[in-house]
């Protein structure tokens, strides 16, 4: 019991299909204090009121995605150990890429337009100077 983060038998449900499926849903759940453990693997406070929560929605009847449905609702996808690929999450993986991809790409036109600028030719006066000075 405790290697789910469950401090008490109270806690679990006498119906042990019921029980398999709410230790199931807690472990796909995150833990929104330790956020890299699920509801079910914390002994944080807000953990066992989220697994009591799961639980007595297992309790009222509602299906596993029911309940997974409740819990992004009040929650967000954040909630999930792992949320769906959606483009919000696509963005957050491909945007680094992109950001030096278009970086590489106004350094290479940057240095680009840095070869095509000649230089001014020396008027007399510069010219003059020039050779007063090789001659040193």
């Amino acid at each position: 019991m405790l290697a789910f983060g469950i401090d008490s038998p109270d806690e679990m449900l006498k119906n042990t299909q019921q029980e398999q499926r709410a230790q199931h849903l807690g472990s796909q759940l995150r833990c929104l204090v330790c956020q890299n453990e699920s509801i079910e693997d914390s002994s944080a406070d807000l953990a066992k009121d989220l697994r009591k929560v799961v639980r007595q929605r297992i309790v009222a009847g509602d299906t596993d995605s029911q309940v997974m449905e409740w819990m992004v609702d009040h929650y967000g996808n954040f909630i999930r150990l792992k949320p769906p690929f959606t483009f919000t999450t696509a963005l957050l993986w491909f945007m680094p890429v992109l950001a030096l991809g278009i970086g590489c790409i106004i350094a290479f036109v940057t240095l680009r337009k840095r070869k095509h600028i000649e230089a001014e030719a020396l008027s007399k006066e510069e010219q003059k100077r020039l050779s007063e000075l090789m001659k040193e």
